[in-house]
């Protein structure tokens, strides 16, 4: 037994809170482009739909640009319940957050976010009625991440797969902003 436990190193475990919550939650989230937005249906089946992320602001709070006409608003008004899941790369910046969100048309946050991409579903633009800012306020996370970069990664799972070693040295944790 003791042999098994020298191969596989611990696992770093660091929870975080308050200051250096926001601080990971910010650092893994600038990897990722897209998430796993996750709201309740009435049933209370989770409903999961890819969304943009914009950088989380100064209190690890994210926003989203959505439609008021749309079925994930509809969610929101009913249970405002809401799983954000984030993966920056392949083999580190796993984020999972759990929160509340908010549904607001302040016209000031709508022009902040704005992406002149977003015309594709916003046919008129910034100025488009149905357009709506989403805030979530995370409440409570979980992140994986490696402490040497994802070059350094690759290769530690390349050898560790050749040795039949695990060589994770990986770090994760449970966040409370």
């Amino acid at each position: 037994m003791d042999s098994i436990n020298q191969q596989q190193p611990e696992q770093n475990h660091q929870d975080l809170s308050h200051t250096a919550a926001v601080q990971k939650i910010h650092e893994l989230a600038q990897q990722a482009q897209t998430c796993f937005f996750c709201t309740y249906e009435s049933d209370g089946t989770l409903a999961t739909r890819p969304m943009g992320v914009h950088e989380p602001d100064e209190r690890g709070h994210f926003w989203f640009l959505s439609a008021s006409d749309s079925h994930k608003n509809a969610q929101l008004q009913q249970d405002p319940r809401v799983q954000l899941l984030l993966q920056g790369s392949a083999h580190s910046d796993f984020l999972s957050l759990v929160g509340t969100a908010t549904i607001s048309t302040d016209k000031a946050k709508i022009q902040e976010l704005w992406n002149p991409l977003l015309k594709t579903w916003f046919t008129e633009g910034e100025d488009d009625p149905r357009l709506t800012a989403i805030e979530v306020t995370p409440e409570q996370g979980y992140y994986w991440d490696n402490k040497h970069g994802n070059a350094v990664q690759s290769v530690k799972i390349a050898i560790g797969a050749l040795l039949g070693q695990t060589l994770d040295d990986s770090i994760e944790g449970t966040l409370q902003p």
